[in-house]
C-alpha cells in the first residue's frame, strides 16, 4: 500500500481511537495491522494537517489587510460603520494572536497583521476628525511607531524594531521638511 494512503489510514485510526469512536482493543489492532507491527504514536505522525490549518489561517490573516483597506478607502460606507468592521478584524487578530500564543506556533503573521490595520484604522480616524491638522496625523504616526518598537520587543520580531526606527527616521524627516517650508 502506498506510504500516503497508509499514513491516512493510520491518521483516521488514532482519531476513531481517540474520539472513542471505535473500542480501543480493536483500534489497536488495526493500527499493528497498518503500521506492520511496529508501534505508531499521534506525536511520530507527520505534521502535515497542522502545517496545512497554520498555512491557512495565516492566509486568512493576510487576506484582512486588503479587506480592510477596501473597506476603509474604497467604498461608501458611513465611517462608523468602517470603524466598526475594522475593529472586528482587529479583534479576530488578537484572538488569533492569543490562540497562536496558547498553540505555541508562530505569532508574527496575526501581529503583524493587526499592527496593519491598527495603522489603517488610526490614519482613516485622524483624517476623518481633523482633516486640516497634519500635525494630528504626525502624533498618531509616531504612536504606530512606538506600538511597533514596544511589539517588536515584547514579541521579539526584529522587523518590527526596525520598522519603527525607520518609521521614526521617515516622520522626522517629514516633520523637519512640513515646517521648513
Amino acid at each position: 500500500m502506498k506510504d500516503n494512503r497508509k499514513t491516512v489510514i493510520i491518521q483516521e485510526i488514532l482519531y476513531w481511537k481517540k474520539n472513542k469512536m471505535l473500542p480501543e482493543h480493536y483500534c489497536d489492532y488495526l493500527l499493528t495491522l497498518y503500521t506492520e507491527g511496529n508501534r505508531i504514536e499521534e506525536e511520530e505522525l507527520p505534521k502535515q494537517k497542522q502545517r496545512q490549518k497554520h498555512i491557512i489561517s495565516s492566509a486568512v490573516f493576510f487576506l484582512f489587510i486588503p479587506i480592510t483597506v477596501g473597506f476603509l478607502y474604497f467604498t461608501e460606507l458611513s465611517f462608523i460603520l468602517q470603524m466598526a468592521i475594522s475593529l472586528i478584524f482587529l479583534t479576530i487578530t488578537a484572538a488569533g494572536i492569543f490562540y497562536y500564543q496558547v498553540k505555541g506556533l508562530g505569532n508574527d503573521i496575526p501581529v503583524t497583521v493587526a499592527a496593519f490595520i491598527v495603522l489603517l484604522f488610526s490614519v482613516k480616524a485622524v483624517l476623518y476628525f481633523f482633516p486640516e491638522k497634519i500635525i494630528f496625523l504626525y502624533i498618531i504616526l509616531t504612536i504606530n511607531c512606538l506600538l511597533w518598537f514596544i511589539g517588536g520587543r515584547k514579541f521579539k520580531l526584529i522587523y518590527f524594531t526596525i520598522s519603527s526606527y525607520i518609521g521614526f527616521l521617515v516622520l522626522a524627516i517629514l516633520i523637519f521638511i512640513t515646517f521648513q517650508a
